[in-house]
């Protein structure tokens, strides 16, 4: 069985120590939020703008003054080792729709509740996510589970990572939320900057355990725009010449989170842990497919260990691009009412775009069960 939260140590437990901060629960002025998130006008809606759908999911810093102790290792059990390879729970013949986005990642399907599965169509989910690296389910009632229902679910299949920074729902810290509020401009003034707004990573990579099945849940969103991509890692690995896989196997990567919190802090944000940095294989397993896929993302991997600055950046930036150029092994899920993504964390990147209207609230949910630590088994040719 997979091991529960209360087996390791809680990441409830009593602060460490305080953060010196009391700016309140909603950081308007604090995090940059002033042209971003007001959230009374998130309850009220505005003159363009309607009040958000699930303002239970609004995102506050409630325990901002409290400082969890060190994440704990545990042991993590995959349940797609258990599940039937034909899916008869969570693909009943006659009774699903199942398109496939694209030969190797990406599927559809309409036509069953994630919220009713038993336990051998959550075994099935697992493998069949691990499978296809991402899957859309349309018409889900997930967001309107009550929350501990939907943690309940997720927490299945992993213990709940708990974000270093990011607001939650009140009570629910377990809860990482992808938010823009309504009348927001960020989009604009960052094009203004920049050229795109794609930024391709695999989440939380500096845990020592990272996420494995990932679960993420719409609640409001623009009239369009505001996919994500999906990259297949895996894909990515097979693609590369067998003489240059080779050369890739035995090498590790740190991956920080040190940047993340300095950031926050410096916006006046909070810090839920001490960050850390983590080694992890550029090539890794997994446990249940045994497919190899490629492990380094832009935004959390910093340099190759035993390599020199350049030689670091050089590999690394061959890597970036490959994984980002190859749009043959990319997927692109459109969001819409009543969808929830699930994908595997541990074979996959992924990117938001925001590239819709200004003015118009994006408000996603994410529950992120961690995984085992990431390893590399020999190389096969």
């Amino acid at each position: 069985m997979a091991p529960s939260i209360t087996e390791t140590v809680s990441l409830r437990a009593a602060p460490a120590q305080p953060l010196g901060t009391d700016a309140g629960f909603n950081k308007e002025n604090l995090q940059g939020y002033n042209n971003t998130y007001r959230h009374g006008d998130e309850i009220k809606g505005t003159e363009k703008q309607p009040p958000a759908s699930f303002p239970h999911y609004l995102p506050v810093w409630d325990n901002e003054t409290e400082k969890y102790p060190p994440l704990q290792p545990f042991e993590h059990y995959d349940h797609g080792k258990d599940a039937d390879p034909s899916f008869p729970d969570l693909l009943p013949e006659g009774k699903v729709e199942l398109d496939h986005l694209t030969p190797t990642i990406g599927s559809e399907i309409k036509g069953i509740q994630l919220s009713q599965l038993t336990k051998e169509g959550k075994d099935q989910l697992a493998l069949f996510v691990a499978q296809r690296k991402v899957v859309a389910f349309r018409d889900q009632d997930f967001a309107h589970l009550p929350i501990d229902q939907a943690l309940e679910f997720g927490g299945y299949f992993g213990r709940h990572h708990i974000h270093q920074t990011s607001g939650a729902p009140k009570g629910y810290p377990e809860i990482h939320l992808v938010h823009r509020g309504a009348d927001d401009k960020s989009g604009s003034e960052f094009l203004a900057r920049s050229t795109n707004t794609v930024a391709w990573h695999s989440d939380v990579t500096f845990e020592k355990q990272p996420p494995g099945t990932t679960f993420l849940y719409f609640l409001d969103g623009p009239t369009s725009g505001g996919d994500t991509l999906f990259a297949d890692m895996a894909q990515a690995y097979k693609r590369l010449s067998p003489e240059f896989r080779k050369r890739l196997h035995g090498l590790k990567a740190v991956h920080s989170g040190i940047e993340q919190v300095h950031n926050s802090l410096n916006k006046g944000g909070i810090a839920r842990r001490d960050p850390i940095t983590s080694e992890h294989p550029i090539v890794r397993t997994h446990p249940v497919t045994g497919e190899k896929a490629l492990y380094v993302n832009p935004q959390f991997t910093r340099y190759i260990v035993g390599y020199k600055k350049e030689e670091s950046d050089f590999l690394l930036k061959f890597l970036y691009d490959h994984i980002a150029l190859s749009q043959d092994l990319q997927a692109r899920v459109r969001w819409r009412q009543g969808t929830v993504v699930v994908w595997d964390n541990r074979v996959t990147s992924h990117s938001a775009l925001f590239d819709w209207e200004d003015g118009q609230r994006r408000h996603i949910a994410r529950i992120t069960p961690q995984a085992e630590p990431p390893y590399e088994t020999l190389f096969e040719g």
